[in-house]
């Protein structure tokens, strides 16, 4: 009996914490009998038996082919087959469905929904056996061990159970979801139904009747019926939608639910599982969970789709906490003061429904956006239909009234004209200010105690001191030329104006891009260094760096170039993130892609130079379309733009040299001794705790598997491939909801002027990645540690950003084509294919669109 009993549970005997036994599917079953739902009637052949079915079979998981064979063809066990075959009795007999309930699936971030098997109507001694065999077999299906790899689930310690239940006789059946899947909306009701059993519907084998609803109203939003009539009355509509959300709030999770309609009409639910793929929710300050927000995703518009770390979250969170302290200066009323920075999903997310709501904000937001992420100005135009999000009582005078105190206290107006009235001169002396302002070196013999004091002391006093220079300078290279477009309406095309900006001056990434290229020419003609690079793996020439053993001239080389530029990387926003001159991998394969560029007129240094020309001759052609006083103010807007515009990317620059690599230095001793102590598993694990948790660490907490647990998450979000630019907070990602997807060519801003038809290479991250001479760059954004595959590209397609915005500067600098903010690009555009990018006209094209 006891025997029995630890193969062979009720479904009503099983509660969540018997997941280890039951699988995911039947912990979630017993958890809905237990709250009362209808659930059919049923048992579990729990994990215990798949164990003893694999040791009898001499199953060796290593073999997942070999694994599900063995399986399916060795007789089921006979204490199993006993156990199974009197549960089945007990039920009464009869048609049964059969379903595989694994211990890594319907999870809150995997769930595995449709990869082991399930039958429906079997009926018989005989046939039952058989399913269960099919189903143990169907944990190592192709389909199964693919999607555990994806989703870096380890396949030791897997059990599967099986779930019996005595089948509905379904009138209608279907799927349900507490959340809309498409758009993420939370609080929606959205069906698919279709006559008698539901697996129609989850396999897609019939176009389903399509309902959504308003769990709260109990309005019916949508209704597609594909027959001559509906397959679920309103009532049931209704009925479906109120037992989601209890199901939901059983949970505490948006759920995936299958149900069935019996012929009497009584609702039966059959499975829940979590919806897996919803976008996080930013964490709502409590009294503010009813307000809709607005939330602009910062990640992504600094070109950087990967999480961010805990403590790469700090400094974008002082920062926010000094904005919203600086705004609320003066303000009327009480309550407190919220940093408008939050995080989801390791991203970072600025909430900007004030702005949104202001009268001159939406205004101001609306134009930045429009130069700088071209698709979120577009959704936000959007937005500001919706009653929601209605413009506040008042007017812009007084938004004016308000904002102009704190631009004044800011000192950020006067930092600008400083500028305009003396480029060259001003932009040195606030440089030199500015290094002196973050000089924070701790001594070798600092306590971590000490250190982590500096970093607050940095944090704490450089954004105040260098946003206002910093921002100045943005302001007034931005304001010069969009003066310059004013004074030159109707005189001059977008394409001319744009030409203005090549190859400017005090462009940090691009004297970085050309000063890396100087470095490939020069060891060109070095034999050892050139076959060093193109016989060895990047990897292999970092670890033969660090160790000194690199070919000389690579070796100085690299190492002059490093001790300039080794503060940055791919991803520098994130103090996570190892910069170069910690592992130099990725520049050395740029370079061996650069050795590989043979064309003199693909030469960057000498399209830099051609751009600089073109820019200035492009200067005396608008100047000649101009008389009188407004010919001398264009001189010298059009003299400013040249001199201050490529200033654009020092802000970031300076960022990450003088506040976010400084502090990961500071911190890395931190990380070595709590490592050494046992507190942390290694030095790096300190890039997963706050500052906050990192003092409890030396303090001697051991958060070991506090780390354990954000780097499983850290993972997981890794391999989420899309991400919302602008977010709800009910989990609306709006330009799925608001902007329809065009059709046939694809169609972007313009950012960089020409044209050209060359092959394709879609490239999601730049680490190892290769780009051949003259080919099409398609990525999902750029930061500067990716303009080094710039240098060979011959066009560049991206599917955030705006004509402002870091891949179209850069773009421009080089005289690349560029079409940007081209939403589905890396989807739509496959590696290969023959495109044709039009970066005056803002179009991609090509035979697969």
């Amino acid at each position: 009996m006891s025997t029995t009993l630890s193969l062979v549970r009720s479904v009503d005997s099983i509660r969540a914490s018997d997941a280890a036994t039951a699988g995911g599917k039947g912990a979630n079953l017993g958890e809905l009998v237990a709250a009362g739902f209808a659930v059919p009637d049923g048992f579990v052949l729990t994990t215990q038996a798949f164990a003893l079915a694999v040791g009898t079979a001499r199953i060796d998981p290593s073999e997942p082919e070999d694994a599900a064979d063995r399986l399916r063809s060795h007789d089921v066990p006979r204490a199993i087959a006993t156990a199974a075959l009197e549960a089945y009795r007990a039920l009464g007999g009869g048609a049964v469905a059969v379903r595989s309930s694994a211990t890594a699936e319907d999870l809150p971030d995997a769930s595995f929904a449709g990869q082991q098997d399930t039958y429906l109507g079997v009926t018989g001694d005989e046939a039952l056996l058989d399913a269960i065999r099919r189903c143990w077999a169907s944990l190592w299906s192709e389909r199964a061990v693919a999607y555990r790899r994806d989703q870096h689930i380890d396949d030791a310690g897997l059990g599967l159970a099986v779930v019996v239940q005595r089948m509905v006789e379904a009138r209608a059946a279907g799927v349900l979801f507490t959340a809309d899947p498409i758009t993420g909306r939370r609080g929606r009701a959205v069906i698919d139904a279709a006559p008698g059993l539901g697996n129609t519907v989850v396999a897609g084998s019939i176009d389903p009747d399509h309902y959504t609803a308003d769990p709260k109203s109990g309005e019916i939003l949508e209704r597609r019926v594909r027959g001559d009539k509906a397959v679920l009355t309103d009532v049931q509509v209704r009925e479906l939608a109120a037992a989601g959300t209890r199901i939901e709030r059983q949970f505490g999770s948006p759920q995936d639910i299958e149900f069935a309609f019996d012929g009497d009409g009584r609702l039966w639910i059959v499975q829940s599982r979590p919806i897996t793929t919803l976008f996080p929710l930013p964490e709502r300050p409590a009294g503010d969970e009813s307000a809709p927000r607005v939330y602009f995703c910062a990640s992504v518009a600094q070109g950087y789709f990967e999480p961010i770390t805990p403590m790469g979250q700090e400094p974008f969170r002082r920062i926010g906490e000094a904005l919203a302290a600086a705004f609320a200066r003066g303000r009327r009323g009480g309550g407190p003061i919220r940093s408008p920075v939050v995080e989801a999903g390791g991203r970072l997310f600025v909430d900007v429904t004030p702005a949104l709501r202001d009268p001159l904000g939406r205004e101001v937001m609306m134009r930045l956006t429009a130069v700088g992420e071209a698709r979120s100005s577009v959704v936000l135009r959007r937005l500001a239909l919706d009653p929601r999000f209605a413009l506040r009582t008042g007017s812009r005078l007084g938004s004016v009234r308000r904002i102009v105190p704190l631009l004044a206290r800011s000192r950020i107006p006067l930092y600008a004209l400083r500028l305009l009235l003396s480029p060259d001169k001003v932009r040195v002396r606030y440089i030199r200010e500015i290094e002196r302002a973050t000089r924070i070196d701790p001594p070798a013999t600092a306590t971590s105690s000490a250190r982590l004091d500096a970093v607050e002391e940095l944090m704490r006093s450089g954004p105040p001191f260098l946003f206002p220079r910093l921002l100045g300078l943005v302001v007034a290279g931005s304001l010069t030329y969009l003066v310059a477009g004013r004074l030159l309406r109707g005189r001059a095309t977008e394409a001319e104006l744009q030409t203005l900006t090549r190859g400017l001056p005090h462009n940090p990434t691009t004297e970085m891009d050309l000063a890396l290229w100087a470095l490939a020419t020069d060891i060109r003609s070095d034999p050892a260094s050139r076959s060093a690079l193109l016989g060895r793996s990047a990897p292999e020439l970092a670890a033969a760096y660090r160790g000194s053993t690199l070919p000389p001239r690579l070796q100085d080389g690299l190492a002059a170039f490093l001790t300039r530029y080794g503060f940055r990387s791919v991803g520098e926003i994130d103090l996570g993130v190892a910069r170069w001159s910690e592992d130099p991998s990725h520049l050395l394969g740029a370079i061996a892609n650069y050795l590989q560029l043979e064309e003199e007129t693909h030469a960057p240094d000498q399209q830099f130079e051609r751009g600089a020309r073109e820019a200035e001759q492009m200067v005396a052609t608008l100047l000649g379309r101009v008389r009188g006083p407004r010919r001398w103010m264009l001189r010298f807007l059009l003299g400013r733009v040249r001199a201050l515009m490529g200033s654009r990317e020092l802000p970031k620059y300076t960022l990450i040299r003088r506040l976010f690599t400084p502090i990961r230095e500071i911190l890395q001793p931190v990380g070595q001794e709590l490592a050494a102590s046992g507190r942390l598993a290694s030095p790096d694990d300190i890039y997963f705790l706050t500052q906050a948790e990192a003092r409890r660490a030396i303090d001697g907490a051991d958060l070991r598997e506090t780390v354990a647990m954000r780097r499983a998450t850290h993972a997981r979000e890794l391999a989420r491939r899309h991400l919302p630019r602008i977010l709800l907070s009910d989990g609306t990602d709006a330009e799925i909801a608001l902007i329809d997807v065009p059709k046939g060519a694809l169609r972007g801003s313009p950012a960089s002027p020409g044209s050209v038809t060359a092959t394709a290479r879609v490239i999601l991250s730049p680490h190892d990645a290769r780009l051949e001479p003259g080919e099409i760059l398609v990525a999902p954004s750029t930061d500067p540690g990716w303009t080094p595959l710039f240098l060979t590209a011959g066009g560049l397609v991206m599917e955030m950003g705006g004509m402002m915005s870091h891949g179209a500067v850069v773009a421009r600098e080089y005289g690349i084509p560029a079409v940007v903010g081209v939403a589905g690009a890396t989807e739509r555009i496959a590696t290969g294919d023959k495109v044709t990018v039009d970066g005056s006209a803002g179009v991609v094209s090509g035979d697969r669109l």
